[in-house]
């Protein structure tokens, strides 16, 4: 599952910064300077963000999800970008060149994304500001009464925002911006389901239902409960109520029936920015698609011979097996957790065979929330925060049990926990680095990219140790090749969603409940899916380059720190970090 940022997403807070430069004797400290200002002015504009990481000073507020406070963001982007460009490359170090074309990368993506319609489309079939709402409390640490009832202060921000994001939705239908009726099945039960009857069993009130904290006097906790309860009852619930009713009486019905976001208004001019965003490469729709159709045949040969050697005759009767024989599934949402616990430990015992360097950060494991999981992914991560003292979570779809075999676990273990993303992520948490670079830089290229990377490592691990879990990392690895050519048949060349789901059907052992969630969240978060493979591709390549440079001086654990050491970066800057650090281990043999 992606890693996406599944905190309320602020766009802006009215400020007054100076957004002029003073003037400073190297471009060195000027670049230093504008990190650190724009780093200050993105706490501004995302207080949760703020609490992530630490700082508390906006604790008590959610952000500005205005159009108009959108429109603020971009002008202020626009004028760090004036500022950066003015910072000449000449005297800044290697690091500070990758730190000016990172924050640089970002400032135009924003700035050119809000010149799009799409930007009023505010939720998919994987996400939305209410979920994100949801699980604020697991992303925000307390450690006092006052902690508490900051939360409660953004809570009861809400319903304000509730409806601006309604207004909002509203301009995107009159515009033409709607998502397709096929992916919107879940999308009120995920609302309507945030906040039961009970409104103690609400995920909202879950930093209430624990045992008192120390810190919190009886009276206090007893008052802080209280007020939870009632603001839960009271102002949320019809809050999220009425946004499930406008979700299912106005907006259900006038849903888009294509499901290419092309045939909205500049639809294919978006979609080609979302493929350069979410790939950091030129490539275009109908290359990918290609690269699609070679990375699927060349996967479905090694299918074919992983069936052979399973004792079937050809990979479909294998599939046919693998889909509908019971003892490949749990009984029940405890089996599957305690098997996919079970994997993790055993792959954290492996690690330090694969790296130098580990993060300090744990993870944990926990069931998806039973309003999204039967409409989402199979699984997916959450980053922690080291800064907070709360771990990374490794969460696990436990709805429909017969959809999710034990085969796959392995491959999705390693993708989503550890090499995978918590590996990733915890590390670049740590690094050495400005705070744009630790927070801010998500390319899903190379997130997503290293995260399928570290699937095949399962293999040296000793994870894929029957035919029937090597074919699962088999199918995964042929899910990603797939969306190269699902997401783009969708959006780029016509496609309908029963020719997307039946090319996945055909090429991979995926359940139907999971290839009928993905489709839809290709159709519904249009580029997203193709960060994966694109990304992966340049990982093996560069590594097959480092193997053949080096020889028997290969180190694997030394390639894997170097990947993953600087953070997240796009492809190319990938490139030229790995090229130097072959040509320092060459002159380390040379001496």
């Amino acid at each position: 599952m992606p890693v996406l940022p599944r905190g309320i997403k602020s766009i802006a807070f009215a400020i007054s910064l100076a957004l002029a430069a003073p003037a400073f004797a190297t471009p060195a400290e000027d670049l230093a300077a504008l990190l650190d200002e724009h780093w200050q002015w993105s706490l501004t504009q995302d207080p949760t963000l703020a609490t992530m990481v630490g700082d508390r000073r906006y604790d008590d507020r959610l952000g500005d999800y205005s159009l108009e406070a959108a429109d603020r963001q971009t002008a202020d982007n626009k004028r760090f970008l004036a500022r950066l460009d003015a910072i000449p490359d000449a005297g800044l170090s290697e690091a500070d060149k990758v730190n000016r074309l990172i924050l640089r990368r970002n400032l135009v993506e924003a700035i050119e994304g809000n010149g799009f319609g799409q930007r009023m489309m505010l939720f998919s079939s994987f996400y939305s500001p209410w979920q994100s709402l949801a699980g604020l409390g697991e992303m925000t640490s307390f450690r006092n009464a006052e902690d508490y009832r900051n939360y409660l202060k953004r809570l009861a921000s809400f319903p304000a925002i509730n409806e601006t994001l309604i207004g909002i939705t509203r301009k995107a239908v009159a515009g033409g911006y709607v998502q397709a009726c096929v992916t919107l099945g879940g999308l009120e039960g995920s609302i309507r389901g945030v906040i039961p009857a009970d409104p103690t069993r609400s995920r909202l009130y879950a930093p209430f239902a624990g045992p008192r904290p120390g810190t919190v006097s009886e009276a206090d906790w007893t008052a802080l409960q209280a007020e939870a309860k009632t603001l839960l009852s009271q102002t949320l619930a019809p809050a999220f109520a009425r946004a499930a009713d406008y979700v299912a009486k106005d907006y259900m019905p006038r849903c888009a029936q294509s499901v290419s976001v092309s045939s909205q208004p500049d639809g294919a001019k978006y979609y080609a920015y979302r493929v350069r965003a979410e790939t950091t490469t030129d490539l275009t729709p109908e290359q990918i698609h290609k690269i699609g159709l070679d990375e699927v045949a060349r996967i479905d040969a090694e299918m074919v011979e992983v069936a052979k050697s399973a004792g079937f005759a050809d990979k479909a009767a294998f599939v046919r097996k693998l889909r509908t024989d019971p003892a490949y599934y749990a009984k029940t949402p405890e089996e599957l957790m305690s098997a996919a616990a079970r994997i993790a430990k055993t792959i954290d015992g492996k690690m330090p065979g694969y790296f130098h360097k580990l993060p300090r950060l744990p993870y944990g494991i926990r069931e998806i929330p039973a309003e999204i999981a039967e409409g989402t992914t199979t699984a997916y991560y959450n980053p922690g925060s080291p800064d907070t003292g709360i771990a990374g979570f490794y969460y696990v779809n436990t709805s429909k049990l017969d959809q999710r075999p034990l085969y796959e676990l392995p491959a999705l273990t390693l993708h989503e926990a550890v090499p995978g993303h918590h590996n990733q992520i915890a590390l670049q948490q740590e690094l050495d680095l400005p705070p744009l670079r630790k927070y801010l830089a998500h390319f899903t290229a190379f997130v997503e990219g290293w995260a399928l990377y570290t699937e095949v490592l399962g293999f040296d691990m000793g994870l894929y140790d029957t035919p029937e879990k090597h074919y699962g990392r088999l199918s995964y690895e042929m899910w990603r090749a797939c969306r190269l050519v699902v997401d783009t048949g969708i959006h780029a060349k016509g496609w309908t969603k029963q020719q997307a789901v039946d090319f996945m059907l055909e090429h991979t052992a995926l359940s139907a409940a999971n290839i009928d969630a993905e489709v839809n969240r290709y159709i519904s978060w249009p580029g997203q899916a193709l960060g994966y493979k694109i990304g992966e591709i340049r990982i093996r390549e560069l590594r097959a380059r480092a193997e053949k440079a080096l020889g028997e001086r290969f180190d694997l654990r030394g390639f894997h720190d170097t990947v993953i050491g600087q953070g997240s970066v796009p492809l190319d800057v990938l490139e030229r970090q790995v090229d130097d650090w072959i040509a320092v281990e060459k002159a380390k043999a040379a001496n």
